[in-house]
């Protein structure tokens, strides 16, 4: 996608590049980011606490049901990979443009 490098289609939806920053004080969608999305996240970095609070904060921005979003990469990163499936990518875009 011109728009968003880091937004691939898949067979079965979309892939996101993500940056988090924890220890933010609220968890929530930044937007577009150089080539990434920008999320910041509330939990620490600690026992997997970052890693479930950023799919958590995706799957109520893109109201998506939780087990439709699946972290593909990036576990112990800053940067992370993350399928969301049954989104297309305009459907991530026209929400982004819609904004928080």
């Amino acid at each position: 996608m011109s728009d968003f490098p880091g937004l691939t289609e898949t067979a079965d939806g979309v892939r996101l590049d993500i940056e988090v920053k924890v220890r933010a004080s609220k968890s929530r969608v930044l937007g577009i980011k150089a080539d990434r999305l920008s999320v910041a996240l509330a939990a620490p970095p600690v026992d997997g606490a970052a890693n479930h609070a950023l799919l958590e904060t995706l799957a109520e921005y893109f109201e998506l049901p939780r087990r439709r979003i699946t972290l593909i990469a990036g576990e112990r990163n800053r940067r992370k990979v993350v399928e969301l499936a049954g989104l297309r990518a305009r459907d991530v875009l026209e929400r982004l443009q819609r904004g928080a």
